[in-house]
């Protein structure tokens, strides 16, 4: 009765949460258009990392699960078992969830552990444990990190997603070399037509 009625409250105030941040990111008519920082990553991803995730996970969260462990005290709850989270447009699976309200009944802390796999509609990260903080918005994975968007490939220990910009940051420390391995895939190879080449040049 008790994991029940916790159930209830992580429910609600997820939705509660997910509404307010929706609410407080509307846009605003501007006088000039300029390009938002979604764009600027798009369209420079080796300044920034690749991009990632953007501004598309928000709204009601779901969460699925072979069980639920609750706990009224500390306003913890563990979802057990080939746990799938949905937000909006973005998927976080993993062997076991912790949700905490650290703040108030607020819920805003998962705790994923044990193949964690992140998906977007730009991409996918896979790492042995992750934290999804509703507060700032961010993916953290940690362990054997592939972060991989279309058949670009990038490799490390350490991988920070801000889900309001979309951009990726990744570090290797610990990975034999300490380096981020990337295998990156030139578009005409990745099912677009090379250049022609200009008429008259010889090439």
């Amino acid at each position: 009765m008790k994991a029940a009625i916790l159930a209830g409250i992580a429910v609600a105030a997820s939705t509660a949460l997910a509404g307010a941040q929706t609410q407080q990111q509307t846009p605003q008519p501007t006088q000039t258009q300029q390009p938002s920082q979604t764009q600027t990553a798009a369209a420079h991803p080796a300044q920034n990392g690749i991009a990632f995730g953007g501004r598309k996970c928000h709204g009601p969260i779901n969460v699925a699960s072979d069980s639920f462990e609750g706990d009224m005290q500390t306003k913890v709850g563990t979802y057990l078992g080939n746990v799938i989270v949905i937000q909006a447009e973005c998927r976080l699976r993993a062997e076991k969830v912790v949700a905490e309200a650290t703040t108030g009944n607020d819920l805003n802390r998962l705790t994923a552990i044990g193949n964690v796999v992140f998906d977007s509609s730009t991409g996918t990260a896979v790492g042995d444990n992750g934290v999804y903080d509703l507060g700032p918005k961010t993916i953290t994975l940690t362990g054997k990190v592939v972060l991989t968007k279309g058949k670009d490939v990038m490799r490390g220990t350490h991988l920070v997603v801000d889900m309001d910009t979309g951009l990726a940051h990744l570090t290797a420390k610990g990975m034999q070399g300490g380096r981020v391995q990337s295998v990156i895939v030139p578009k005409h190879q990745n099912g677009a037509e090379p250049p022609k080449p200009k008429p008259g040049t010889g090439n």
